[in-house]
């Protein structure tokens, strides 16, 4: 593995084959994560991913990982320290505030919107070439969605799509930092016309809470709003393509699921395992020596969670590279595991299965408008996400 992987765009396009040489020599090991670093310890089996994933010794707390650090990165800290980068118990506080806009219930409420949105996109859609199902599905229904959740006018979203976009933008610092500041500072603006003009969005409710019973701080309420704003579609948005491509690159499959549409939803974790959206997850270090899979990783060292490499460990998943929606992928890692587990996961695959059950009726001709080997990757090592998908949506 190269000191800079995710610029290969052999990598980029398939990161199986390299995950699966590096699991087989040792599934947790010291890898070069950038120029002149010590590096980090990359964990890639499945066992080992989960265990990290729950360990508590694996601290988040970023901020008090590089206090002593000197850093030429400019990052909002409103951006660099969100519920993310916190450990228990103020990571326990700050999730308990927005849980329960996204439980089963509360997602089951937004169905009709979410599916009067698909449709609104998919109406734009012509047969006269290709369609970009990225920018013309997968990004923009994530994004609709949780801006209309979290009370973002229709007008801003744009250009909070454009920054939540720049702040992935890997090999490019100036950039993301740049997005970070732009983001927060919309955010602060966000809130202060809320507060001169409440309403009833999720960011309402949290700015109450900041407002009433003062259980956030200013620094948390901006966080925590763009949090879910990036969030909130960063990972369905990755997932839709991955899984739109996984499908129409095996055909039987999309057939099947076209003719049962009732099976989609029961074959979302086999697609999240199959091709993660997430592809490492956020950025852990050890409070303690730690032994993990075997390998001594001493205190204070970085640890990265390759989610995309652990859901296909054979290990844990027979023939695991193969696409088998019959298969019962629970407990994969697309959503990660213990405390951190993706809050949004209820919507995401609530937005997934309305989106692919309206493509596949809609358009039951669907297809790659180019060959496979031509599609291109985003470039970012946290996220597994096409930057396009050219398709054709009428017969030949």
């Amino acid at each position: 593995m190269s000191d800079h992987p995710m610029t290969d765009p052999t990598f980029l396009g398939d990161p199986y084959p390299a995950y699966a040489a590096l699991r087989a020599s040792c599934p947790v090991q010291r890898v070069p994560t950038g120029s002149g670093g010590r590096g980090s310890y990359l964990v890639t089996g499945f066992e080992e991913a989960r265990e990290a994933l729950a360990d508590p010794r694996l601290s988040k707390d970023t901020a008090a990982f590089f206090a002593d650090k000197e850093s030429r990165r400019r990052l909002h800290p409103a951006v660099a320290r969100t519920m993310l980068a916190t450990d228990p118990p103020e990571h326990a506080r700050l999730r308990r505030l927005v849980t329960g806009s996204f439980t089963t219930r509360a997602v089951e409420e937004l169905r009709p919107f979410i599916a009067g949105t698909v449709d609104a996109l998919l109406d734009r859609w012509s047969g006269a070439g290709p369609v970009d199902l990225v920018a013309e599905l997968a990004v923009p229904l994530p994004v609709i969605v949780i801006c209309e959740l979290l009370g973002v006018p229709e007008r801003d979203r744009a250009e909070v799509r454009r920054w939540s976009g720049e702040l992935f933008a890997s090999g490019a610092p100036d950039t993301i930092d740049a997005a970070s500041h732009s983001l927060a500072e919309y955010m602060t603006g966000l809130i202060a016309a809320k507060r001169s003009r409440p309403g009833n969005a999720l960011l309402d409710r949290l700015i109450s809470a900041r407002d009433g019973a003062d259980r956030l701080s200013e620094e948390e309420l901006v966080s925590l709003g763009v949090l879910l704003l990036v969030a909130g579609h960063e990972t369905t948005a990755n997932f839709l393509g991955n899984a739109v491509l996984a499908l129409l690159r095996h055909p039987a499959e999309l057939q099947r699921l076209r003719r049962h549409p009732a099976e989609i939803a029961p074959s979302l974790d086999e697609l999240l395992r199959y091709d993660s959206p997430v592809a490492t997850a956020t950025f852990r270090f050890t409070t303690e020596a730690v032994t993990l899979g075997g390998t001594p990783i001493p205190a204070g060292e970085p640890v990265l969670v390759a989610i995309g490499a652990a859901n296909r460990d054979p290990a844990r998943w027979p023939d695991p590279d193969a696409l088998d929606l019959d298969r019962s992928a629970a407990g994969h890692l697309g959503f990660g595991h213990g405390i951190h587990r993706c809050v949004g996961a209820p919507l995401a695959l609530a937005e997934a299965d309305i989106a692919l059950r309206s493509l596949l009726t809609r358009f039951p001709a669907i297809r790659l408008a180019v060959p496979a080997e031509q599609l291109t990757w985003r470039r970012t090592r946290l996220v597994r996400g096409l930057a396009e998908l050219p398709v054709l949506v009428t017969s030949p």
